[in-house]
C-alpha cells in the first residue's frame, strides 16, 4: 500500500503547528496505524529529519495512551478499537489520511500528536478512590452484590481515560470518563459511604479544569474503544443532585 499521510508538526506547546505531508510507501495491510507511524519515523530519522512524536505504551487497546485523530475521528474509522489495534487494512491504497492530536482546552498540545491529559488524573485525585477503613482483606464473596450492580460496575470499570470522548465532543465535554470513574465506585457498596461527596467534588473539579459541559450529543459513545454507555453520565448528574440534597455529604 500506498498512502499520503498529512501529519499536524508542533514543536513546542506555543508554536504555531501546522500540517505537514508525507508519502508513505510500501505499507503492509497487517501493520497497526502505530507500526505505520513507526515506519515513516524510521525512513524520517535516516533522512536526518525530526520523528513525529507521538504516545503510545502497551499497544494492546489497555493503556489509553494511543489517542490520535484519524480523519476527523478520533480513534480511526473503525468502532470498539484504539488507534493501536487499527489497522491499516481499514484503508485503501492512495488514500489520503490526516492525522491530528486530540484537541480541547485541557488537552494542551506538547508536541507534535502528544497532549498533556494530567487533567484526568486530578480528576481522579478529586475523589476517584474509596478511602473508608475497611480492615483486612474480607473473605471471597462476603460482601453480596447484586449482579445487575456488578455487571454496571465492570462495564464503567472498563475505561481506559484515552480521551476520545473529550476530542469526539463538540463541547469538548469529559462527562463520559467522567460518569464511568464516578459509577464504577458508586455501584459497588464499598463506594458508598463517600458516593455523593465523591461525585460532587470530581464533577467540580471536571469543571474547574476547563471541559465542557454534557448536552448528550452522544459523539462520546460513538467514538469510545471501551464501549461506555451514556447512561453513566445520567448516573452521575443523579449522584450530584444526590449530593446537594444531602448539603454535600
Amino acid at each position: 500500500m500506498n498512502i499520503t499521510l498529512r501529519v499536524w508538526r508542533q514543536r513546542t506547546a506555543t508554536d504555531n503547528g501546522r500540517m505537514v505531508t508525507y508519502q508513505v510507501e510500501g505499507i503492509s495491510p497487517d501493520m497497526s496505524f502505530l507500526e505505520m507511524l513507526d515506519m515513516l519515523n524510521e525512513r524520517l530519522t535516516m533522512a536526518g529529519d525530526d520523528p513525529i512524536a507521538f504516545d503510545d505504551d502497551c499497544r494492546e487497546g489497555i493503556c489509553g495512551a494511543c489517542g490520535l485523530v484519524i480523519n476527523g475521528l478520533a480513534h480511526g474509522p473503525k468502532r470498539l478499537v484504539t488507534t493501536c489495534q487499527l489497522h491499516m487494512r481499514s484503508f485503501n491504497d492512495g488514500d489520503v489520511i490526516d492525522v491530528e492530536p486530540f484537541r480541547a482546552e485541557p488537552f494542551t498540545v506538547v508536541r507534535d500528536l502528544v497532549v498533556d491529559r494530567s487533567a484526568f488524573d486530578r480528576i481522579i485525585q478529586a475523589g476517584g478512590y474509596i478511602s473508608v477503613n475497611t480492615g483486612s482483606a474480607p473473605d471471597a464473596h462476603a460482601t453480596p452484590v447484586p449482579r445487575d450492580d456488578a455487571q454496571d460496575a465492570f462495564d464503567a470499570a472498563a475505561c481506559i481515560g484515552c480521551g476520545a470522548c473529550v476530542a469526539a465532543c463538540p463541547n469538548g465535554s469529559a462527562s463520559l470518563f467522567l460518569g464511568a470513574k464516578i459509577d464504577h465506585l458508586g455501584k459497588l457498596p464499598q463506594g458508598q459511604p463517600e458516593r455523593h461527596a465523591r461525585a460532587l467534588a470530581m464533577t467540580a473539579r471536571h469543571d474547574h479544569e476547563g471541559f465542557g459541559g454534557c448536552t448528550q450529543i452522544g459523539e462520546c459513545e460513538a467514538v469510545c474503544p471501551k464501549g461506555i454507555p451514556l447512561s453513566v453520565i445520567s448516573q452521575t448528574n443523579a449522584d450530584v443532585l444526590g449530593a446537594l440534597s444531602h448539603g454535600g455529604r
